[in-house]
C-alpha cells in the first residue's frame, strides 16, 4: 500500500510540494538558478525568479546536455536523460521533523562532462534516515560548463555549484537543516569541485568540512584548460570565441566533443575539461589553497582506480616497451616503477603503468596536501575488490559503500550482487560521523601517515605503498 504523503515547504522563491515516505521528506528538482540557455548561455548563473502557487518537487529536474558513456563503460556507469532546460536544480532528502540537522551537499562526478544527481545510486534516503539532510546539485557540463574563451567567463560549472551552495546556505533551514553545519562531499570531478569550492573564500565561509573521494586537486592555467576548447573549435571549423560557440547548439558541441575525444582515457593524456585558475572564479589551485584552509577534510582514493578506465584486455595489450615510453613521457622516475613492482610482483606492464599514473593523479597529490595541512585531515584508501570484470578497487566502486547501499542497481553494476553490506555500513557510518562531528573515527594524517584502509577487514595503518607515493 502506498503510504506517500505530501510535504510543502516555503523557500524565498515560492512554495514547494514534495513528498514524505518512510520518515524521509523529499523535495526534488528545485531550481537554484535560472536555466542557462538563450541569453544566459555561457553566462554566470543568475538568481531564480519567483513562481506563483506551489511548485511540484516530486521529480528530478532536467539533466545537463551530455552524451551517454561508451558501451563498455555504460555497462558499469548508468546515465539518465531528462529533457528540459531547467538544469540548475537541487534535490533535498531530509529526516521528517528535522530541526538544525547536519547537512551534506553531494556533487556528482563524470569527468566534468557526464553525470547527474538523478542517478539511483545517489539517493539520499540513507543519510536522511540517519538524521542528516542530504542535498545534491546538478551543474553545467562539458563545453557548456567548462569552455575557456578569451572573451568570456570561465569555470561556469564551478560557478553553478557555488550558487547552489549559497542557495543551500540560505534555504536549508526550511527543510530542517542547519546552515552552520554544512559539509561538502563529492567524487571524482565532484571531488575536484568540492576542493575548488573550499579554495574559494566566499564558498569556504559557508561550510565546516569537506569530503573528497578520488578527486583531482589541481586547477591549471587558462591556456592549458583551454586546450579542449581550442580542439573543439577546430572540429567545428570556428574560432574559440564566446560569440561563435553561442551560435552552435548544445547538440553540435556534444557531437564535436565526441569526435575530438575519440577513445580517450585518463591514461592516454588526451586533454579533457578541467578547472582553470581565474581571479574571479578560482583565485588559486586547490592543491595549494587547501593547505591553509581551516576546515577538516576527509580525503582518499581507491587502490585500483585505473581499472575503471581500462578493461583487462586493454591492460594486457600494453607492452613493457609502451609502458616504458609512457613513463618517460610523463617523467615518472624509475624508482617509482620499481616500488610498484615490489608491491605488485605479479602485475603486468599495463597494470604497473596504471598504478603509477593513478598514484600520480590522485594518491600523491592528496598525500602531499594531507601532510602539509595543519587542520585535521583524515585519509582513507578503499581496497575492497569488486569481482565484476576484474575491476577490483576501481574508480567509483566506493561510492555505494559511502552511501551505505550496495543493493541498488548502480551499485550492483560495479560491485556485484554479493558486495559486503557490513563494509558499506561501516564506511557509511564513518562518513556520517565526519558530517556530524568532523571526525570519521580514526587518527588524522600526520608524521605517522595514518590511513584507514576499507576492505573486507578494515584497519587503520601507516600509509601503504608510501615509497611509490613519495617517488611519483
Amino acid at each position: 500500500m502506498d503510504t506517500t504523503e505530501t510535504a510543502v515547504v516555503t523557500v524565498s522563491s515560492g512554495l514547494l510540494r514534495g513528498s514524505i515516505r518512510d520518515g524521509v521528506v523529499r523535495h526534488l528538482g528545485i531550481p537554484y538558478a535560472q536555466p542557462p540557455f538563450g541569453e544566459l548561455r555561457f553566462a554566470p548563473p543568475q538568481p531564480v525568479e519567483p513562481w506563483e502557487g506551489d511548485r511540484d518537487a516530486t521529480a528530478f529536474g532536467p539533466t545537463a546536455p551530455q552524451r551517454p558513456y561508451p558501451p563498455a563503460t555504460a555497462e558499469l556507469l548508468s546515465s539518465v536523460d531528462i529533457p528540459g532546460e531547467d538544469i540548475l536544480t537541487a534535490n533535498v532528502w531530509a529526516p521528517q521533523n528535522a530541526v538544525d540537522a547536519p547537512v551534506v551537499v553531494w556533487i556528482h562526478g563524470g569527468a566534468l562532462e557526464r553525470g547527474t544527481a538523478a542517478l539511483v545510486g545517489y539517493d539520499g534516503s540513507g543519510f536522511a534516515r540517519a538524521g542528516v539532510v542530504f542535498v545534491s546539485l546538478n551543474y553545467r557540463l562539458g563545453a557548456e560548463g567548462f569552455s575557456v574563451f578569451a572573451d568570456g567567463p570561465v569555470n561556469l560549472g564551478l560557478q553553478d555549484v557555488a550558487a547552489g551552495l549559497a542557495w543551500v546556505h540560505r534555504e536549508i533551514a526550511a527543510f530542517g537543516g542547519s546552515p552552520d553545519r554544512i559539509t561538502l562531499m563529492g567524487e571524482s570531478a565532484g571531488g575536484a569541485l568540492v576542493a575548488a569550492l573550499l579554495a574559494r573564500p566566499d564558498a569556504r565561509a559557508l561550510v565546516r568540512g569537506g569530503i573528497i573521494q578520488s578527486g583531482p586537486l589541481e586547477a591549471v592555467s587558462r591556456s592549458r584548460a583551454g586546450r579542449v576548447t581550442d580542439a573543439l573549435a577546430r572540429v567545428l571549423g570556428i574560432r574559440p570565441t564566446l560569440a561563435q560557440f553561442r551560435e552552435k547548439s548544445p547538440a553540435a558541441l556534444l557531437q564535436a566533443r565526441e569526435t575530438q575525444a575519440g577513445g580517450a582515457s585518463p591514461l592516454a593524456g588526451t586533454p579533457g575539461f578541467t578547472l582553470a585558475v581565474d581571479p574571479d572564479s578560482l583565485p588559486a589551485s586547490p592543491h595549494e589553497a587547501l593547505v591553509d584552509v581551516e576546515v577538516p577534510l576527509l580525503i582518499g582514493s581507491n587502490t585500483d582506480e585505473y581499472r575503471l578506465w581500462l578493461a583487462p584486455a586493454a591492460l594486457a595489450a600494453i607492452s613493457p616497451l609502451k609502458a616504458a615510453i609512457a613513463r618517460l613521457v610523463m617523467r615518472i622516475p624509475g624508482r617509482a616503477m620499481r616500488a610498484v613492482r615490489r608491491e605488485f610482483p605479479d602485475a603486468g606492464a599495463g597494470e604497473v603503468l596504471g598504478q603509477l599514473v593513478t598514484d600520480r593523479l590522485l594518491r600523491a597529490p592528496l598525500t602531499r596536501l594531507a601532510a602539509a595541512r595543519t587542520a585535521p585531515t583524515y585519509v582513507y584508501e578503499f581496497a575492497w575488490r569488486s569481482p565484476v570484470r576484474d575491476l577490483r578497487a576501481a574508480h567509483a566502486v566506493e561510492i555505494a559503500f559511502a552511501f551505505g547501499d550496495v543493493a541498488n542497481p548502480d551499485a550492483v553494476a560495479l560491485s556485484g550482487a554479493d558486495a559486503p553490506a557490513s563494509l558499506a555500513a561501516e564506511m557509511h557510518e564513518a562518513w556520517l560521523s565526519f558530517i556530524r562531528d568532523g571526525d570519521p573515527g580514526w587518527e588524522p594524517y600526520g608524521a605517522d601517515r595514518w590511513t584507514r584502509v576499507f576492505d573486507a577487514t578494515s584497519q587503520t595503518v601507516r600509509q601503504r605503498r608510501a615509497d611509490v607515493v613519495d617517488a611519483v
